[in-house]
C-alpha cells in the first residue's frame, strides 16, 4: 500500500487516472440508475459503438476525438429515440443498425488516418492511464450538468422510469423526458470510453446500478450507492492493474462483476 501511495504522489498520470475514475462514476451512477430501471442497457451499447464513427471522423479531419465521440453519441441517441418513439422501427433493430454502422464508419475513418497511426484498441478497450487533464475538466462539467438536471427534474424522471403509463396519465412530457435521458446516457458513454473502452461501457453503466438496486429503497438512494460502487471499483481496478500489470479497464469490469454477483448472493433488492 505504501508503494502505491508513493507512486500516486510521484506520477501525475496516475493521479489523473484515479480522478477520472471517480468523476465518471458520479455521472454513470446517476444516469446508469435511470437506464437500469428503464431497461436501457443495450441502448447504451448501441450509443457507445456509434461513437466510434464520430471518433474516427474527428481524427480524420484533425478534430478532438472527445468532441467527435460526444457528437456521434448524442446524435445516435437522439436518432434512436426518434425511431423508437415514433414507432418507425423496433428498438432492438434500431440498436443493431446504430451499433454496426457506427463501428463500420469508425473503422473506415481510422483506416484513412495517416499511416493508420491511431490504435483502435485505445477506444475499444480504453486506457485510463492516458486520460488527459482536459478530459478531467469535461468529466467534472458532466457531473455538474447531470446532477443539476436530475435535481430539477427528479420527480418526473422517477415516474417515467418506473411507470411510463402513469407519467402519461399525469400529463408529463414522456417523449421529451425520454430524449433527455438518451442525451444524458450519450454523454455518460462519452466519459466512459477513455476509462474502460466502448466495448465495456455497458458493464460500468449497468452493473453498479444493478448492484445498488439490491440495497436501495428509492431511486435517489440507488443513484448514490451506484456512484459509490462505481468509484470503489474503478479505484480498485486501477490499483490492481498498476500493481499486477493488468489492463485497467478489464480489471475494473471484473471487479464490478464480482461485486454484482456477490450482491446477488446476499439479497434481493426492493422492486
Amino acid at each position: 500500500m505504501t508503494g502505491i501511495l508513493a507512486d500516486l504522489a510521484r506520477h501525475d498520470f496516475l493521479r489523473n487516472a484515479l480522478l477520472a475514475g471517480l468523476l465518471t462514476s458520479v455521472a454513470c451512477g446517476i444516469v446508469g440508475s435511470l437506464a437500469t430501471v428503464r431497461r436501457m442497457g443495450y441502448v447504451a451499447g448501441g450509443v457507445a459503438h456509434a461513437s466510434l464513427g464520430g471518433i474516427g471522423a474527428a481524427l480524420l479531419f484533425g478534430a478532438s476525438s472527445l468532441l467527435g465521440a460526444a457528437a456521434a453519441s448524442v446524435a445516435g441517441a437522439l436518432l434512436l429515440g426518434w425511431m423508437t418513439l415514433r414507432g418507425r422501427e423496433n428498438e432492438d433493430t434500431a440498436i443493431s443498425a446504430l451499433w454496426s454502422i457506427g463501428m463500420a464508419l469508425g473503422v473506415v475513418c481510422l483506416s484513412r488516418v495517416d499511416g493508420y497511426a491511431v490504435d483502435p484498441s485505445t477506444f475499444l478497450f480504453g486506457n485510463i492511464l492516458l486520460v488527459p487533464r482536459a478530459e478531467l475538466f469535461a468529466a467534472g462539467i458532466l457531473d455538474l450538468v447531470v446532477a443539476a438536471v436530475v435535481v430539477l427534474l427528479y420527480r418526473p424522471l422517477e415516474i417515467c422510469a418506473f411507470d411510463e403509463e402513469l407519467a402519461r396519465i399525469q400529463g408529463l412530457p414522456v417523449a421529451a423526458l425520454h430524449l433527455l435521458l438518451m442525451v444524458l446516457l450519450a454523454l455518460a458513454v462519452t466519459a466512459l470510453i477513455q476509462v474502460v473502452g466502448l466495448l465495456m461501457v455497458i458493464a460500468l453503466l449497468t452493473l453498479p446500478a444493478a448492484t445498488a438496486r439490491r440495497f436501495a429503497r428509492s431511486l435517489s438512494g440507488m443513484m448514490v450507492r451506484a456512484s459509490a460502487i462505481g468509484a470503489a471499483c474503478t479505484t480498485a481496478g486501477l490499483l490492481l492493474s498498476w500493481t499486477c500489470d493488468l489492463p485497467a479497464g478489464a480489471a475494473t469490469i471484473l471487479l464490478t462483476g464480482a461485486v454484482y454477483f456477490g450482491a446477488l448472493l446476499l439479497r434481493r433488492g426492493v422492486r
